[in-house]
């Protein structure tokens, strides 16, 4: 099967980390929001996000979702993201 029998799209393992910020979940409340009006698959899990959609709006949300993080205070963002990865993600809950 070659890479053009899978539809064009990323999946990204995000994990967001708000710095010396007294609530933590404002940030991330912000960010999976961001990537779920964007339509794109959100798969939250205890220690990272699962994001899955096309490739303009993966990192279109990744962008938007760090603004949106950092507007809270510092915060520190790690992204692993791949066009082999299974598509749509499975779920993993």
């Amino acid at each position: 099967m070659s890479h053009d029998d899978y539809p064009l799209g990323l999946t990204a393992q995000v994990s967001l980390y708000p710095l010396r910020q007294e609530h933590l979940s404002p940030a991330i409340n912000a960010a999976l929001a961001i990537w779920r009006d964007r339509g794109l698959d959100v798969h939250p899990g205890p220690m990272s996000t699962l994001i899955a959609g096309n490739e303009e709006t993966v990192w279109e949300a990744l962008r938007a979702a760090f603004a949106a993080a950092a507007a809270n205070g510092e915060t520190v963002m790690v992204v692993t993201v791949s066009n082999a990865c299974p598509w749509p993600p499975s779920q993993h809950q």
